[in-house]
């Protein structure tokens, strides 16, 4: 028995040892998440925590990042931040601008400038000038100044269609359109005469965009992940309203379609759930019912998990992933077991994801559930192991962007984290 024991633990001491993960993620300190094969996130920014609410980010031609920083719900302690950063250095934070009015969409214009969503405006500015904040110019004003307790959804969103134009979101004030006593105003909901809807501002042909507004989606409570792609598509990623229910309603990917038959076309928001039935706050209403099913009200293009809460999105379209080249870059900032997730899509020649029969969405600490009836897609996660775990957060993704070296960077607003994803490498 001693010469076995003994023959044993010598086997045991030749085995190779089972392979450990580095604490490097592609040069940057290893990220606390599980993550899908062949890849790896890294630790960008934080801890400690130097940013209050970092949501979107936008990388220079140089290389440096701009980042946005809400600063706090219902405060003007919002910030603009340059990021430098490189592997095995210690990142570098600058503070362009502050005291912003809840900051939170960011773009680079067909002018070079760098162009911020602030509540109430859209501002462009020179991130290279010696004083950054005497460059401000107001692009887009007049906006709805919607503090939070008046406005569920009072972020500024904007994208620059491939005809010049700029899309801007105008989020919902209310959840379903209800008074305080959950009672409908009447056979209509008022809030969409200036709300829930996205807007389109025309190029002026002088470096500018037009005051004149047209209307060109409406039933839309939360357009914040909005996206347009190269074929000239517009998406449109929706919060739907809430609910304590856990598997409703489905959150939805919207194709923003243009004028419908009966002039601008709806998406249903908030007569109407992702499936075309009359929402919790409508229902009973012949003339609701007969609304959600009219030729003017659009269904979702893809149904998305309930509660996932998809705040940004774009398409990969970067070297250092041949994978996912086409691909729907999808965050989802839920705090219930369908979000905290980092999502990729296969897409079609518009980039719209392409559905599946029997699709399932991912449950933290479940199996995956089916969506029933409706079209939807299977992604890819590629942070699957990002729920809570040994006193860690759940994740809560919200800016997407692809580096010009391939690499895909996010932010997590409640860790106050920018991350980059690499292929699984030190």
């Amino acid at each position: 028995m001693r010469v076995l024991a003994l023959l044993l633990f010598l086997t045991l001491l030749a085995a190779p040892a089972a392979a450990q993960p580095s604490a490097t993620c592609d040069g940057y300190p290893r990220a606390d998440i599980g993550m899908a094969k062949g890849y790896c996130a890294g630790l960008v920014v934080g801890p400690p925590r130097q940013m209050r609410l970092p949501r979107s980010l936008v990388q220079l031609p140089g290389g440096d990042w701009i980042v946005s920083d809400l600063g706090g719900w219902g405060t003007a302690r919002g910030a603009i931040w340059r990021l430098s950063a490189a592997p095995g250095r210690p990142a570098r934070l600058t503070r362009l601008l502050g005291g912003l009015n809840l900051p939170h969409a960011l773009g680079i214009g067909p002018d070079g400038r760098l162009y911020v969503g602030e509540m109430s405006r859209i501002f462009r500015f020179d991130p290279e000038a010696a004083d950054p904040a005497a460059s401000i110019e107001p692009v887009v004003t007049g906006l709805p100044d919607n503090r939070l307790h008046e406005n569920r959804h009072p972020l500024s969103k904007f994208v620059f269609a491939p005809d010049g134009a700029l899309i801007v979101n105008i989020g919902a004030p209310s959840d379903q359109c209800l008074d305080a006593r959950g009672r409908r105003p009447g056979d209509d909901c008022p809030d969409l005469k200036e709300a829930g809807q996205l807007r389109r501002y025309a190029p002026d042909g002088q470096g500018g965009w037009s005051p004149d507004w047209t209307v060109v989606a409406t039933g839309l409570r939360n357009s914040l992940a909005l996206a347009a792609h190269p074929s000239g598509a517009l998406l449109q990623g929706e919060n739907s309203y809430d609910s304590p229910a856990r598997w409703a309603p489905l959150d939805e990917i919207n194709v923003i379609r243009g004028t419908g038959k009966e002039g601008v076309p709806s998406y249903g928001w908030p007569y109407c759930d992702a499936a075309g039935q009359a929402s919790p706050g409508w229902a009973g209403s012949g003339k609701i019912a007969f609304h959600c099913q009219r030729t003017g009200v659009f269904k979702a293009a893809i149904l998305l998990p309930p509660h996932s809460a998809p705040l940004d999105m774009t398409w990969y379209d970067g070297a250092m992933f041949p994978a996912l080249r086409g691909r729907l870059l999808m965050t989802w900032h839920g705090y219930r077991s369908t979000g905290g997730r980092l999502v990729a899509f296969e897409t079609d020649s518009q980039g719209v994801p392409t559905t599946k029969g029997g699709a399932r969405f991912p449950i933290y600490g479940g199996a995956p559930r089916a969506y029933g009836p409706g079209p939807a897609a299977e992604p890819l996660v590629l942070t699957p192991g990002w729920g809570a775990a040994r006193g860690r957060r759940q994740g809560a993704p919200v800016g997407v962007a692809v580096a010009a070296d391939g690499a895909i960077w996010l932010t997590d607003d409640k860790a106050g984290q920018v991350l980059r994803i690499a292929p699984d490498r030190p």
